[in-house]
């Protein structure tokens, strides 16, 4: 298929984001938000200068499908994802939004990100290598790279503006935030992520890991009764998702993410510097197309 010009900057008219992270942008309406998913790519903490067409609405709307499907676990901050109700600043633009937003409502985020893992890879892996442990977690001896877990593991992590983000003990968390605070967020980890990698491995989808966030709602009372879950939920970018079929523990698998550009810039021997390099038509497309096959595969559907 013809590669579109992928959506790199959004603006609502002439007015710019009030928020701009490596893939969304935030409008802010008061007590409300409008979340754009752009087609922006980042690898090795760098926005890349290439986009992946329709990776916004594969963000969204894989979103939109957890959060409603998680509902009854624990309330999320969508309000809308038809552009037709959003305020009139942002639903003068709603074809352009219309896919890649959602109104959300605004809330306090917590300083942490939740992350579950049943498998053992990436930075858990690493840190498995050289302490026998994740996050301060014993795991049993002699696993290898992709093992299963025993059973699913609570890992949180420091937000970082810039760079990785650091894994942190739960003590560490607790300091953070609060210890009953904490004890609801990883309850609610581990139970989405208990609900959604039961349903991905029906669709033929591993998800090795996830992470989530969490935001507190405006009002009185306990802190821990205030939790609803933002942001994205389960998508490429926040989850490592393999397919079930060619699962072999004992090294990397196969995934539905970043995968091919990751390769790419390896293969090219970037010092991971700037500039940024720009990525082959090749490359844009196989990646577009595990985005789009993760999609249907976990929806039964094609994306808007």
């Amino acid at each position: 298929m013809p590669l579109a010009l992928p959506v790199l900057q959004t603006t609502l008219g002439s007015r710019r984001p009030d928020r701009r992270g490596k893939v969304r942008d935030i409008y802010e309406f008061g007590d409300r938000l409008v979340f754009v998913a752009s087609d922006r790519i980042s690898a090795f903490d760098f926005v890349l200068g290439s986009g992946i067409p329709d990776k916004g609405k594969v963000l969204t709307q894989i979103s939109a499908f957890w959060f409603g499907r998680t509902k009854d676990i624990v309330g999320n901050h969508v309000l809308s994802t038809d552009p037709d109700t959003y305020p009139a600043a942002a639903r003068a633009h709603a074809e352009q939004l219309r896919g890649r937003s959602m109104l959300v409502t605004r809330t306090q985020p917590l300083p942490i990100e939740c992350v579950a893992r049943g498998y053992l890879s990436g930075s858990g892996w690493k840190d498995y290598l050289s302490s026998g442990e994740v996050c301060g977690i014993r795991l049993p001896k002699g696993l290898k790279e992709s093992d299963r877990l025993p059973e699913p593991i609570f890992t949180p992590a420091t937000k970082a503006e810039t760079g990785h983000d650091l894994n942190i003990s739960e003590r560490e968390a607790a300091a953070m935030i609060s210890p009953a605070l904490l004890a609801r967020v990883k309850a609610l980890t581990l139970q989405l992520y208990a609900e959604g990698a039961a349903f991905a491995e029906q669709r033929g989808i591993i998800v090795a890991d996830t992470k989530f966030e969490f935001g507190l709602l405006p009002g009185g009372g306990p802190e821990e009764t205030r939790v609803i879950v933002i942001d994205e939920m389960l998508t490429p970018d926040s989850s490592r998702f393999w397919p079930r079929d060619t699962y072999r523990p004992g090294g990397t698998q196969p995934s539905f993410d970043k995968q091919f550009v990751r390769d790419y810039l390896e293969q090219i021997a970037w010092n991971k510097q700037p500039p940024v390099p720009a990525l082959p038509d090749e490359v844009i497309a196989r990646t577009r197309e595990k985005y789009i096959e993760a999609f249907r595969r976990l929806t039964g559907r094609e994306i808007e």
